[in-house]
């Protein structure tokens, strides 16, 4: 089994396909107002967004997004007026991450794990 896609909630799919074209996802489909699907540039998966009329309530889910350029990725969102809730920063768990949050709240965090992400020291054998 492998993760294909994620999708998440949007009170405005157009605002929200820009936020992410800017991120640097690939858009592949688009069915604007009400839904879109991207590629995401390294690898395999895919991200939609579909239109609500109302967000859930609570804690939603996290979207990790990882990049092997971590660093420079955050410095070149910045100058694109991307606004982070913290910048790149290493993490008791060996990852480094970087959050902010997308115009619709949805909790985003920027990382770079390596080979840590699958085979932490304390990965169970």
């Amino acid at each position: 089994m492998n993760l294909n896609q994620i999708t998440i909630p949007s009170l405005d799919v157009e605002k929200a396909t820009s936020f992410y074209i800017t991120l640097g996802l690939k858009l592949i489909v688009n069915a604007s107002p009400n839904y879109v699907r991207f590629e995401c540039p390294d690898g395999h998966a895919t991200f939609s967004i579909h239109k609500v009329e109302k967000l859930p309530i609570g804690n939603g889910p996290a979207i990790y997004f990882e990049d092997d350029n971590l660093d420079e990725l955050v410095d070149q969102l910045q100058q694109k007026g991307i606004i982070f809730t913290s910048e790149a920063e290493d993490k008791d768990w060996l990852w480094r991450e970087a959050h902010l949050y997308d115009l619709d709240g949805n909790h985003i965090i920027l990382f770079k794990a390596g080979n840590n992400r699958i085979n932490p020291p304390w990965r169970i054998q």
